[in-house]
This record gives structure tokens, C-alpha cells and sequence, in this order.
């Protein structure tokens, strides 16, 4: 059956040889002259085609020219746009092994392990390229996002960053500093923003996260680069016109300088499991100078930490800095500058009374599932280009938008 689906489409296809008239526009400005007929074979996913297309040549830029390439969605690739889509879905899910075992068990599509990690690294390059550019253009006013009169806006956004480790190859990280024994890095680090809302709450006040709200944005790059990434995908899910608006971290100061820059008028929230983690550490700390009263000291700066009341954590603790040796007390004062800092970001009781999520589990699981599931996998090491692929894919999976990428036939091609 492929076979002869095979067929028809080969002979549907040369219905149109490609040839354009005797010139073309080379897409440099300059016009290219017709020289004759050439010939290519396209894996689709009923089977190989060969395809007679029109062959141009511009004398002045010294290239060739292929229009019927660019209408079919083939130039430059040997797939088609179809198998393309099946090939990075496949591509994403699983490592590029057994992507191939499955395109071939599910669907009868024979591709070489290789084949598959060039044609889904490349369509997902792609796709972040023209994320980043499309960002850029709506963060610059340029690209109004419109909101469909039917979809009613949720009460509460939620914006969640956080960022993760990827293994890397030997070249991508050479040159930096890492926290391994040999001072030397082996990660990368890709920062991610889960974009969600919420509309309701339980019985008991507790928030509900709105089902299959939640999409992704993720990225190798600086924080100045990808600050334009998760505000435009903020806009594109209603920051503007939303009632409430709440940015989601940890402690990193990376995370506070972006939310800051881009949302002023949000509510900053530090993760309370965070927040607990590192007041456990300060615990650890006056272990010895708290002796018996360490467990009843701690409970009652959690208790303090859980009401929000950063104040009186702080300063209770600092009534034992002048019995403490200079060294402790310094580390104790270090510890303490987590709270002073994000004193306004940890008010949980009065975030609690207003029905608010305190804790950013939804980006840490996206940590796990979107990147770390297909990326952090054992014995893998990526370089620049194709993780920054496959995490564009991931992203774009999980946040339900795979098929805006090959809305058009041409579309997963990056076409400058």
C-alpha cells in the first residue's frame, strides 16, 4: 500500500516540472537564468519519490536557484515536511536510537540513527531561532498577540524560572569554571519559564493550577537574551490584561534582576521549599552554640519563616552573633542575608490568605520532565547546536504547540 501511495504521489508531484519562466528573482536581488532540469529523491513517509524540478543559476552571486524546493519544503533537507514532523516528534520523546526502532516498529519508516539527529536538531534550531526572533519582535511592540474573544482571561498568571545542568560535550564547556574537584565545567546551564494559571481553590483555600495551562520556554542563553523569551511568552498568555500577576524562583538574584526589569508590578514570590532549605542550613550552622535547644530553636524559625514574619527570624538569630567565634558569626550573617534580601518575597501567610501558590514545583518538574527526561539521560553529552534543538521541541511539545512549528510547508526550515 505505501508502495503505490509511493507512486502516486511521485506522479502527482511531476505533474509540475518547477520551471518558473525563463527567469527568477535569486532572493538576492539579481535574476537568475533557467539552465534545465534536476532531479531528487525525497524520503516521505509513504517511501522515496524522486521529484524533476527547474534549476536556476544567478551569475552574479554564483548559486543555483530550486523554487519548487522552497514551495515543496525540501530545500536543503532530504525528508519531507511530513516525515520531518513525525521524525522530531519521535526525536524528542526518545534518544535518537530509539527513535529510529520506533519509527520503523510504529509507522514502517526505516532512518539511520544519524539521520534522524541532523533532520531533528536542525528543524528544532530552527524553531528557536524563529522563537527568539518572534520574542524579540513582541517585546518591541512590533507583534500584537491577540487573544481569542471566546477564552476567558484567568485570574492569576503565574511566571516560574528556574534553571538546570545539561552534560555537555568537552569543546562546548571549554574554558569555564565548574564546581566539579577538577574546577572544570561539565554543564550547561539551561534556564527555563513555566507560564501557567490560575482561576480557582479547594475547600481548604489551597490554589489549583488550571489544567493544561502550563507552557514552556527554554534556553542556553544569557539572562539579558532569554529575558525577552519569557516576556514575550508572558504577553502571549495574557500578562497584560491579567488581574494578578506572580513571578516564581528561587533565591538566585538572576532570577529577582529579570523578574524586576520585565514584571515590576508582579508578585515576587521565593520558593518556600527553598526557603526552608536554607534555613535548615543556618540551623546546621548553630548546631554546637544551640546545643539542646537546636530542634525547638529551628521549629520556631520555620514556624516564623511559614507566617512569613522574616523579621523576626532575622533579628532573633542575630542576638546570637556577639556569642558566637568571629568566623561562625560571619558565616551566620552571610546565611541570615538570604532572608534580609528576600524578606518582601517571602511573606507566605499574607500570599496564602490571597490563595496563592508559595512553592515552584511547576518549574522544577519541568526541569525534570521537558529538559532533563530527554537531555540529562546517562552517558550523554550534547553540544550547543543540537541540545539547543532538541530543547526547543521539548518545550514546544509540552506546551501543546508542536504543530505551529509546520504550519506551512517550509516553516521548520530556517530560510534567512
Amino acid at each position: 500500500m505505501t508502495q503505490i501511495g509511493a507512486s502516486l504521489l511521485e506522479q502527482l508531484l511531476g505533474a509540475d516540472g518547477g520551471y518558473r519562466g525563463p527567469r527568477v528573482d535569486c532572493g538576492d536581488g539579481h535574476s537568475a537564468r533557467f539552465v534545465g532540469y534536476r532531479t531528487k529523491t525525497i524520503t516521505t513517509v509513504l517511501g522515496a519519490v524522486t521529484v524533476r524540478r527547474g534549476y536556476y543559476h544567478c551569475a552574479d552571486c554564483g548559486h543555483g536557484v530550486l523554487p519548487r524546493d522552497d514551495e515543496l519544503g525540501v530545500a536543503d533537507a532530504s525528508l519531507s515536511p511530513g516525515l520531518r514532523k513525525i521524525t522530531a516528534v519521535a526525536a524528542a520523546a526518545a534518544p535518537f536510537a530509539a527513535a529510529s526502532t520506533l519509527l520503523a516498529e510504529l509507522a514502517g519508516i526505516r532512518l539511520g540513527t544519524k539521520r534522524i539527529e541532523r533532520s531533528a536538531e536542525t528543524d528544532g534550531a530552527a524553531a528557536a531561532d524563529r522563537q527568539t526572533r518572534e520574542s524579540a519582535a513582541i517585546c518591541r511592540g512590533e507583534v500584537t498577540v491577540l487573544t481569542p474573544a471566546e477564552q476567558p482571561v484567568p485570574d492569576k498568571l503565574y511566571i516560574a524560572i528556574d534553571g538546570t545542568g545539561v552534560p555537555m560535550t568537552a569543546a562546548a564547556v571549554a574554558g569555564r569554571a565548574g564546581k566539579g574537584p577538577d574546577g572544570r565545567a561539565h554543564t550547561r546551564e539551561v534556564k527555563l519559564a513555566a507560564v501557567f494559571t490560575q482561576t480557582a481553590v479547594d475547600d481548604e483555600g489551597r490554589p489549583i493550577r488550571d489544567p493544561d495551562s502550563t507552557s514552556y520556554v527554554a534556553s542556553f542563553a544569557t539572562v539579558g537574551d532569554f529575558a525577552p523569551l519569557a516576556a514575550a511568552e508572558a504577553t502571549r498568555r495574557g500578562a497584560e490584561q491579567i488581574r494578578q500577576l506572580v513571578v516564581l524562583g528561587d533565591g538566585a538574584a538572576w532570577i529577582w534582576n529579570l523578574a524586576t526589569a520585565r514584571w515590576p508590578h508582579a508578585t515576587p514570590i521565593v520558593d518556600l521549599y527553598h526557603a526552608r532549605e536554607h534555613l535548615h542550613a543556618l540551623a546546621d550552622l548553630l548546631t554546637d552554640p544551640l546545643g539542646p535547644d537546636h530542634d525547638q530553636w529551628l521549629q520556631a524559625r520555620l514556624a516564623d519563616l511559614d507566617t512569613g514574619d522574616i523579621e523576626h527570624l532575622v533579628t532573633t538569630t542575630e542576638t546570637l552573633l556577639p556569642t558566637l567565634d568571629p568566623t561562625l558569626a560571619a558565616s551566620t550573617a552571610k546565611a541570615l542575608g538570604y532572608f534580609t534580601t528576600n524578606a518582601h518575597r517571602m511573606r507566605y501567610g499574607y500570599f496564602r490568605d490571597l490563595g496563592l501558590f508559595v512553592g515552584s514545583g511547576v518549574v522544577e518538574a519541568g526541569c525534570k520532565t521537558v529538559i532533563g527526561a530527554r537531555l540529562k539521560q546517562s552517558g550523554m553529552h550534547w553540544n550547543i547546536p543540537g541540545a539547543t534543538g532538541i530543547i526547543a521541541l521539548r518545550s514546544l511539545q509540552a506546551s501543546n504547540r508542536f504543530d505551529t512549528i509546520w504550519t506551512h510547508p517550509h516553516n521548520q526550515t530556517n530560510i534567512a
